[in-house]
């Protein structure tokens, strides 16, 4: 057998096709390779595993901020007054003005549970750029326990919710639990692709990030922390300026010694029906959130897209083997979604495989969009983030036109900061 010269591997280098087939060829490689070490790290944690030992139960304050109301809100609040909990609850629903119409629902569902030690708190006062953390803060005046639980209002939780998020703060090093959660309800095409971002890639990304290092931020749908912990990073207030608070709230606990724990139980998030200009929007205020959280990795999340590397293989290869290959990774990714997405939901598949692709090469596009600027649309306001990911409001925000009041926060990011999003 005649092995290549020194000559001939320099004219294949000089070659651009063959040394750009060659680069794309290894990154469609990695990209496979990072896919299955995400679907292992999924497949090794104990989803839905409920605790064996509830008899820990301390006294807590579940945070409730409230904006608007949606056919979902209902059943979603009263799921966290139907707590089966041993030990002492307060519930403190919080809503910035008397005039919105969550507030007739919240006194409707205090007099069906009179036996809750439940409240509606208006809180007026406009304390920084993020009005939920002003809520919050007004809030954690009022709150008397010392495990407090902070949830959106669109969360609909099981009733061992409270039971089995308490659990691992049972060892005092841990200073914050959060859990993982699934878009219960994509109604739409453009909810279907978050379906593929948030029921298969977030949670299982999670996981991967958690295999390099203990985790140091936080998910915002459901988190217990310890009230210790929030008042040493200064409580809520430290967050008010922030767009992705339940990043920052774990980051800054983390950073103060904290361990952060991951509760096996799963959460529903509800989300009103949305088309692919919301969704679009959606997608770019977290993609602009995570790249100024954690620039590095969100920029080498582009190595993991498992979908567009091999495409891009393709064209530059066009050769037998290369679509070969493609084909096989294309349809490993689709099976690989599939499968993740039907773990998490328990119910069926929320998506088809087939979305996960093509949520991929939208996602390069999303991604090449996180760092073409700085603005971002949040329940109606323009804003400007910042590099560290604090929110300036635009001078002309409250000219535009308002979105209509959407019942809590929109589930947060699809992408773990780990690796490369509210």
């Amino acid at each position: 057998m005649k092995y290549p010269g020194l000559q001939e591997i320099r004219a294949a280098t000089r070659n651009p096709a063959v040394s750009l087939s060659g680069v794309l060829a290894a990154l469609a490689l990695l990209s496979f390779a990072l896919m299955l070490w995400q679907w292992l790290a999924a497949w090794r944690f104990p989803l839905h595993r409920r605790a064996a030992d509830l008899s820990f139960a301390p006294a807590v304050t579940l945070l409730k901020p409230l904006k608007g109301c949606d056919a979902a809100t209902a059943d979603c609040l009263r799921s966290w007054l139907a707590q089966d909990y041993a030990g002492p609850v307060q519930i403190l629903f919080g809503v910035a003005s008397e005039q919105d119409p969550v507030c007739d629902l919240v006194r409707q569902l205090l007099a069906e549970f009179p036996a809750r030690a439940a409240q509606l708190v208006i809180c007026g006062e406009t304390l920084g750029a993020n009005a939920k953390v002003s809520t919050l803060i007004q809030l954690q005046r009022l709150a008397r326990n010392p495990v407090l639980i902070v949830s959106d209002a669109d969360v609909r939780v099981p009733a061992d919710l409270l039971a089995n998020v308490v659990a691992p703060l049972r060892p005092a090093a841990v200073g914050l639990v959060n859990c993982f959660y699934r878009l219960a309800n994509p109604t739409t095409l453009a909810l279907r692709w978050e379906a593929v971002a948030i029921n298969a890639d977030f949670w299982s990304q999670v996981l991967q990030a958690r295999s390099l290092k203990p985790l140091d931020f936080a998910l915002g749908a459901v988190m217990a922390v310890r009230r210790e912990a929030l008042e040493q990073i200064g409580g809520f207030a430290a967050l008010v300026e922030y767009l992705a608070d339940d990043y920052q709230l774990g980051h800054q606990i983390a950073r103060a010694g904290w361990r952060i724990e991951l509760c096996p139980v799963v959460v529903d998030c509800w989300s009103a029906p949305m088309g692919w200009a919301a969704a679009w929007k959606h997608q770019l205020r977290w993609a602009r959130t995570i790249r100024v959280c954690q620039p590095g990795p969100y920029f080498l999340s582009l190595l993991a897209n498992a979908s567009l590397w091999p495409c891009l293989w393709l064209l530059a290869a066009r050769s037998t083997a290369a679509a070969a290959a493609t084909a096989a990774c294309l349809l490993t990714r689709a099976a690989v979604a599939r499968q993740l997405q039907a773990r998490l939901t328990q119910r069926g598949v929320g998506a088809p495989g087939w979305l996960a692709p093509i949520k991929d090469c939208l996602g390069a596009a999303l991604w090449l969009g996180a760092f073409a600027g700085q603005r971002i649309e949040w329940r109606g306001e323009q804003y400007d983030l910042r590099t560290d990911g604090r929110l300036v409001r635009r001078p002309d925000s409250s000219r535009r036109p308002r979105m209509k009041p959407k019942s809590g926060d929109e589930p947060a990011p699809a992408k773990t900061p780990g690796f490369a999003p509210d």
